[in-house]
């Protein structure tokens, strides 16, 4: 049978594969500066290896995983053609999830879905995604690239990621460990992180017509600027309080909440047991400029903030009366504001905010 030409091929059908390749070229550099001491072997292999050695001196060593997106932050990327932070944040959501229950950030795995492979945006994407590891102390292991055309445009993309952090048994928090009397601390947020982005998105422009290169005085750059700030990655400020460093000794934390999607009541109320309430003081701290012209712009009700957005508190830590000044003094010690948001009681479980924010 003789070989056939000018039939169909994998590019004509939209499928670049050595753009592809040339993606991981490009890309190698970065991943090389995301690594542990504990990852065996190097990018290009079918599955990323990790020794688990450190597991051995563990007690009862529980792995922990979790895995997430960014949202619709990416059509902020695609718009401003910036597309070295988006990763970080696909980082801080996982892992900082993964931090809630004590758990030690060990690697992540991503994910990005294309219309079109471009290299050097691909390559811009991971350069985030191993930045973000690096800021949360864990490795990046491997990741999949998929080129999706007629699913979606050449300029658009999608990205997600998994991890998997561990930790032992007897260093577990979490809601069997808040008692009434506990203080409450907020950890700031460093913007919107990457949740909400749709409502944003809608009062930004549709509703007031914005563009997204707007110089906004009250933000003190562009809105894109604003919209694009990475989230903030708290793993190892919590693992400095959970299990002590040279600045100190481990403290008396007894429950992480990551605020996410539904916002600060809600995500915290899933770390209190049935028997006590959070009351928290909006008076505390005034969210940041970009949330309240979200509420102006759009007439969003407050209620309807605090259940989409952060408001300005990225991570909340319920922690032992006694060790609360010295949670703060660690906190500030690391470059991350940090105050006393309210405090435990005798409930029902619920968690709720009382006054309204300092102006």
């Amino acid at each position: 049978m003789s070989e056939r030409t000018g039939g169909a091929t994998y590019a004509a059908a939209g499928v670049d594969i050595e753009a592809g390749d040339k993606a991981v070229e490009l890309m190698k550099a970065s991943v090389a500066r995301a690594g542990r001491p504990e990852v065996f072997g190097g990018l290009g292999g079918f599955a990323g290896l990790f020794r688990a050695d450190a597991l051995k001196n563990m007690t009862a060593p529980l792995l922990a995983s979790a895995t997430d997106g960014v949202g619709t932050k990416v059509a902020i990327a695609q718009r401003m053609d910036v597309h070295d932070t988006v990763g970080i944040d696909l980082v801080a959501m996982v892992m900082d999830d993964l931090v809630v229950c004590g758990a030690e950030p060990l690697f992540l795995t991503d994910y990005i879905a294309c219309g079109k492979v471009v290299p050097e945006r691909i390559a811009a994407i991971v350069s985030g995604i191993a930045e973000g590891c690096r800021r949360a102390g864990c490795a990046l292991v491997g990741g999949e690239t998929a080129e999706h055309p007629g699913l979606l445009g050449p300029d658009e993309y999608d990205i997600a990621g998994a991890g998997t952090g561990v930790v032992d048994e007897p260093d577990l928090i979490g809601a069997d460990r808040v008692r009434a009397g506990d203080v409450v601390i907020a950890m700031a947020a460093s913007g919107l992180h990457s949740n909400g982005y749709s409502l944003a998105r809608h009062v930004f422009f549709a509703t007031a017509g914005w563009d997204i290169l707007r110089e906004v005085p009250e933000l003190g750059r562009t809105l894109g600027e604003e919209l694009l700030e990475p989230t903030r990655i708290y793993s190892l400020d919590c693992l400095d309080l959970l299990r002590g460093s040279d600045a100190g000794p481990k403290l008396e934390v007894h429950a992480l909440c990551h605020v996410t999607g539904g916002g600060l009541a809600a995500n915290l109320e899933r770390v209190l047991p049935a028997d006590v309430d959070a009351t928290l003081d909006r008076t505390t701290w005034t969210p940041p400029a970009v949330f309240g012209l979200i509420g102006e712009l759009g007439d969003v009700a407050q209620l309807e903030l605090e259940r989409t957005l952060n408001m300005g508190v990225g991570m909340v830590a319920v922690v032992a009366p006694g060790d609360a000044d010295a949670v703060l003094t660690r906190l500030s010690a690391r470059g991350l504001p940090a105050w006393v948001l309210g405090e435990i009681t005798s409930g029902t479980g619920r968690a709720t905010l009382h006054g309204s924010h300092a102006s």
